[in-house]
């Protein structure tokens, strides 16, 4: 399989068509343009915040749409089970801690935390409760209720 060289290439003036033509006889195949300009005032131009994906989600591949984060999907699963045996969050943050579950940023899961995710295990409930590895929880869960 080729192996795909990258350059980058810094222009202090204007871009000339005949060096474009230059490099593609050569080989290279143009990938991006960036562009930069001065503006008036502080905030002009301001990039816009950027927004993780939701939790059970990740950017696939391609960077084009979300794909399902198996280990968060997991804990989203894991949470299901420990909210419908009707426990604390603060034992539901203990139970989690334990199956070795972390934040995205590494932390151990608190109360505050587990009850921060709830808006999300809501939004996913129709997606575990929909599969087949909920229906051999559920079943699981039987036995111990």
């Amino acid at each position: 399989m080729a192996k795909t060289e990258r350059i980058r290439e810094a222009f202090d003036g204007p871009l000339d068509l005949s060096y474009l033509r230059e490099r593609e006889r050569a080989g290279w195949r143009l990938v991006g343009l960036e562009w930069e300009r001065e503006v008036e005032g502080d905030d002009a131009g301001a990039p816009e915040r950027l927004e993780e994906a939701p939790f059970g989600s990740q950017v696939s591949g391609d960077c084009e749409h979300l794909e399902e984060n198996p280990p968060e999907m997991q804990f989203l699963f894991s949470m299901m089970e420990l909210i419908i045996q009707d426990i604390s969050l603060t034992k539901v943050a203990e139970e989690l801690n334990k199956k070795g579950f972390r934040t995205r940023q590494g932390t151990e899961w608190g109360p505050v935390a587990v009850f921060n995710m709830l808006p999300r295990l809501i939004e996913v409930t129709p997606k575990i409760l929909g599969s087949e590895e909920w229906v051999e929880r559920r079943k699981r869960l039987s036995l111990v209720y």
